[in-house]
């Protein structure tokens, strides 16, 4: 390995007061004399000599034998403290075809099926580690470990390890196991962190053209063929702009990987130059737009967040409001949110109750061999039974 060519002196992680679950690694390459660890910790007299083990096999495995390292650890778990040692090592310029990975006892989860609940995805900042650990505590449908907007562009790649190593060793419980990849073409390089990890779907932000999911289709093939993977992994296409509105049809009918469709509207709202309001008038539009796109390709509508995360009642009206112009779901960016998101989705009980009627009624003109479904003295029509049926399923689900 040529010397001359890597950075001699490199970092990862956080610290400060603020910081918990986390740690901050920096690395000084030597030319000679071994190896010394500097450790800061808590938790030193317990755990101390298992941290310095944990980063001398991480430093040993990417071929690094002198070196000076700074640990400053503020409760980080192994597989945090493993993360922040490679995103280190790789920002010496190391080979960045090697994955430094620790066991785990954990098989491969099923595909993730294309009807199941998405009432509420939570999106987790890829780079905060703290927020992983206890986000199924909180139940939501969906948990998206975010490489996007909520992570700097200077911490992106330490981000890609940090969440590579969540799909490996963190439960989450039921939820799906999602990921939002950076916009095309950088989200390609994100794929190749993650595809081979336990991740159930892709979000595709800033998506505008089918060959947008097909680029992201091509990619994941190609990994799952190459690691041989057998779980057929989902996609989730996020329209955040007026071209990406005029195209969601095209959007949602490129793949059969697609499960849904999502609409962001803090960037939809600045495409078109408008100011995002309660009332929500300057997107009606393209919600309405995205909804029919959708249904039309037989995939779930996902409606966008609700940025103030203190406005309960708000949240309410805009998670009623989507369910009523036909979203199946809303996306939550505080774990507050997902019990009001929860409860506004659900079917109410006069929507149970007629849906019950409405299914009886079908399964007695079923019985009597008749053709006609009635309730009373109204004629019920087959697309009426059917949404019946899905309420009913929706109410057994939630």
């Amino acid at each position: 390995m040529d010397m001359k060519n890597l950075s001699s002196h490199v970092s990862s992680g956080r610290r400060g007061n603020d910081v918990r679950s986390d740690c901050y690694i920096k690395i000084e390459r030597k030319r000679s004399g071994g190896m010394y660890i500097q450790l800061t910790s808590k938790v030193e007299s317990m755990y101390g000599a298992s941290i310095k083990e944990l980063v001398n096999q991480v430093l040993h495995f990417y071929q690094t034998k002198h070196a000076h390292v700074l640990i400053e650890d503020f409760g980080a778990l192994p597989w945090i403290i493993a993360a922040r040692c490679e995103a280190a090592l790789r920002r010496m310029n190391l080979s960045d075809d090697k994955d430094f990975l620790l066991p785990v006892r954990s098989k491969r989860l099923a595909v993730s099926s294309k009807e199941r609940l998405r009432r509420s995805r939570l999106y987790l900042p890829g780079n905060e580690p703290k927020f992983f650990v206890n986000a199924a505590l909180h139940k939501p449908d969906c948990i998206i470990l975010d490489l996007e907007d909520s992570v700097s562009p200077s911490e992106k790649d330490s981000a890609r390890v940090l969440v590579r190593n969540a799909l490996r060793h963190v439960n989450f419980g039921d939820a799906e196991r999602m990921v939002r990849i950076n916009q095309l073409p950088e989200g390609i390089e994100d794929l190749r962190h993650i595809i081979p990890y336990n991740v159930q779907t892709i979000l595709i932000p800033k998506c505008e053209s089918a060959e947008n999911v097909k680029e992201v289709e091509r990619e994941i093939e190609r990994l799952s063929t190459l690691h041989d993977i057998k779980n057929t992994v989902l996609l989730l296409p996020i329209i955040e702009s007026a071209l990406g509105v005029v195209r969601a049809f095209e959007i949602a009918s490129a793949s059969n990987r697609n499960c849904a469709i999502a609409i962001g509207l803090e960037d939809y709202t600045a495409d078109i130059g408008a100011a995002r309001t309660k009332a929500g008038a300057e997107s009606l539009y393209a919600r309405s737009a995205i909804v029919n796109a959708a249904k039309a390709a037989g995939l779930q509508a996902l409606d966008s967040v609700l940025s103030d995360v203190s406005d309960d009642d708000g949240l309410r009206q805009s998670a009623l409001e989507a369910k009523a112009i036909g979203f199946d779901g809303k996306g939550c960016i505080h774990p507050r949110q997902i019990k009001i998101v929860h409860e506004a989705f659900a079917p109410t009980a006069e929507e149970v109750a007629y849906a019950t009627r409405v299914v009886e009624a079908y399964a007695d003109a079923q019985r009597s061999g008749s053709g006609v479904v009635a309730l009373g003295s109204k004629m019920i029509d087959a697309p009426v039974v059917l949404r019946a049926q899905r309420v009913l399923a929706l109410a057994k689900m939630s």
